[in-house]
């Protein structure tokens, strides 16, 4: 049985303006398609992972749903409530069920804001706590991701990248949402404090329930930690499985070669590297039929690919896995 979704993204759509005719005036000559035409749902509880190289669209579909950027096209359902729809003053209040932990754990905090504030701001804004309950609620989230709460009087410059990210996460708790985004969470912190940052996180969604978007390049960093993974490039998703049949049988060439580059604790056991041709087509200027084709290792790659755009198609009956590649059955050698 089919779990109930409570995040449902269909068919989002971000483009961007290009350049201009005349000194920046009339309208633009093109469009960039950051994400053109992305959809996935995720239910109560568990993890999509969404991965691909810098540039692939991978946080402009987060700051998209969060509506930090509008939408060009699409819908996104949150608990039923299609987010791209809310005037306003109920989008302020739907933004505490959904909230976001940024990359950057030095750059999303306030550095005039000791951690005492940026945690009291939430509770103020949304009037979640008042006096002495305030102070206890930040005291308690402090603990809750394993800072002591002695740092509530420290400025971010005061604390380590790792301490940084968990006063972020702190941040996105205060609200108690339904729904959290984490992009590239743990890309900017050491590899020692990565574990222990992806171990709090699994901890959270445990003890809360948290519905996570988990964005990151590496897909040795989701492993662990997605129920189904999602692999994106050139603003689109070319596959899409739950976790343990991505890294088993891949099925996009594109998401074989993340996987080879991924390190394994057994150097024997490592795959032999591929190494992809070329770099990202601009997305305002696509390539014709599949997006990948130019890089594409894949031995069978012919006319078709350079012609015929390939839409996610299943390609394990009944397993739930899909994608867009007009090969995705054949092996590569």
């Amino acid at each position: 049985m089919t779990e109930p979704a409570l995040v449902q993204v269909e068919g989002l759509v971000k483009h961007y303006p290009g350049d201009r005719k005349w000194w920046g005036l009339g309208a633009p000559r093109h469009l960039v398609r950051a994400v053109d035409g992305v959809s996935f749902r995720i239910a109560a509880g568990k993890t999509l992972g969404l991965v691909g190289e810098s540039g692939s669209g991978k946080s402009t579909v987060a700051r998209t749903l969060l509506r930090l950027t509008e939408p060009t096209a699409g819908r996104f359902l949150l608990e039923n409530e299609d987010v791209f729809r809310l005037d306003p003053e109920p989008l302020r209040r739907l933004r505490r069920r959904m909230q976001i932990v940024f990359q950057d754990p030095y750059g999303s905090l306030n550095p005039r804001m000791s951690v005492r504030q940026t945690l009291r701001e939430p509770l103020e804004i949304h009037r979640l706590a008042a006096g002495p309950g305030r102070e206890a609620r930040v005291r308690g989230l402090l603990e809750e991701v394993g800072l002591d709460p002695a740092l509530a009087a420290s400025y971010p410059h005061e604390l380590s990248g790792g301490q940084r990210q968990r006063v972020g996460i702190a941040r996105a708790l205060s609200v108690e949402p339904a729904f959290l985004v984490c992009d590239e969470p743990v890309s900017a912190l050491d590899v020692s404090v990565q574990a222990q940052v992806l171990n709090l996180l699994a901890d959270l969604q445990q003890r809360r329930r948290l519905t996570y978007l988990f964005i990151a390049h590496d897909l040795a960093v989701v492993r662990h930690i997605a129920d189904e993974v999602a692999v994106m490039y050139f603003g689109r998703i070319v596959e899409h499985a739950p976790a343990e049949a991505v890294y088993r049988l891949p099925r996009h060439p594109y998401t074989r070669a993340l996987l080879s580059a991924a390190p394994v604790p057994d150097p024997a056991a490592q795959p032999q590297r591929i190494v992809l041709q070329g770099d990202v087509p601009s997305p305002a200027h696509p390539p014709t039929g599949c997006p990948f084709h130019p890089r594409c290792p894949h031995p069978q790659k012919n006319e078709r690919c350079r012609t015929e755009r390939p839409e996610l198609r299943e390609v394990d009956p009944g397993g739930g896995h899909v994608a867009a590649c007009h090969f995705a059955e054949a092996p590569m050698s």
